[in-house]
């Protein structure tokens, strides 16, 4: 069983969705559903998988409904129609007391513009979620340090929010977050008001944390090499529909319409593709120059290993961790991997 199931979610704004839903579903463009009845379509019939523990990014350009499809996995928003199902439990069905218990202690969310108290301190708004779990004075700040420590603030815990620069802030986000120690986390675009430099030290101190932590992750960004760094899967939503799913390099070599190809035609695709989705097993090679040869690891990027390939004009044998041959790469195929589909 997946850790989250989003079954044929359909959300519309406006004041009657409900008597606008069979447009939808008829297949009424967005543009024409808000021209003829004045409503909004935010989600097209959208279903999707996440597994436990894995990182899942949601993308799109602006009003694509990235961020109201993760608004209704902790029900900020209701669905027009359609299940949202955590750990085999229907949220929908929640109580209000339910829902609220269900929000404290199985989902935390980082907000893009960090969501801090400016009157509390970083250790007491890291301890926030704490505090409403009923968790006491003393326990709740050992924890709040653990995870500030985590997050590389350690000495600014006693500091306020407008002390502290947006990275630092983001950070504070972050390690609220965790405080509570949900099994889910939820993003949205939580990354996105950094600076670039910034951005990218959060994005890998975000992947150090996880690769501790093992966290189930949505992720909502408008940015691929965002998407690209940190997802195990992507889905890509446009005009409220999910038009593609899959690992980033299913996305970059498979590109499930224009719209989709459109976002990933510039992309290094060296930067994003290892050399086991690219290699021929052993056992099915046949004919292959082995006189001269680069070994690489499995999972090393294209780009660790691009240069000494071009310079020596060799073909490739890929090994495991333990060096056992898994397979080759001829010195065309690398080439085709990097063009293909452009």
């Amino acid at each position: 069983m997946s850790k989250i199931e989003i079954n044929n979610v359909y959300k519309i704004f406006g004041n009657n969705p409900k008597s606008v839903l069979p447009l939808v579903k008829d297949g009424s463009s967005k543009e024409e559903i808000l021209e003829n009845t004045g409503h909004t379509v935010g989600l097209d019939n959208v279903s999707m998988k996440i597994e436990e523990g894995e990182i899942f990014v949601c993308m799109g350009l602006s009003g694509s409904g990235k961020s109201t499809l993760i608004r209704h996995l902790n029900r900020l928003i209701d669905p027009t129609e359609g299940e949202i199902i955590v750990e085999g439990t229907d949220v929908l069905t929640l109580s209000k007391d339910k829902l609220i218990d269900f929000r404290r202690h199985k989902m935390s969310m980082v907000f893009q513009r960090f969501g801090l108290f400016p009157h509390k301190t970083v250790i007491q708004n890291v301890g926030y979620g704490l505090e409403m779990q009923g968790i006491t004075e003393n326990e709740r700040n050992k924890t709040a340090m653990e995870k500030i420590e985590s997050v590389g603030l350690s000495g600014f815990e006693n500091q306020y929010p407008n002390q502290l620069s947006g990275g630092m802030q983001q950070r504070v986000g972050l390690a609220r977050a965790l405080a509570t120690d949900t099994d889910i986390m939820l993003m949205d675009e939580a990354f996105s008001a950094l600076d670039p430099l910034i951005r990218s030290d959060m994005q890998k101190q975000l992947l150090d944390l996880q690769s501790q932590l093992k966290k189930t992750i949505v992720f909502i960004t408008h940015d691929l090499d965002e998407s690209l760094r940190l997802g195990d899967h992507i889905g890509i939503l446009n005009a409220g529909k999910l038009v593609q799913v899959g690992r980033p390099v299913d996305i970059i070599m498979n590109p499930a319409d224009d719209y989709v190809a459109a976002f990933v035609k510039d992309v290094n695709r060296a930067k994003v593709i290892k050399a086991k989705v690219i290699m021929t097993p052993k056992d099915k090679v046949n004919g292959m120059d082995k006189t001269n040869l680069v070994k690489v690891q499995e999972d090393q990027f294209i780009e660790e290993f691009l240069p000494q390939v071009v310079c020596t004009n060799a073909n490739c044998e890929v090994v495991d961790k333990q060096g056992n041959v898994k397979g080759y790469i001829t010195n065309k195929e690398l080439k085709e991997s990097l063009t293909k589909g452009k």
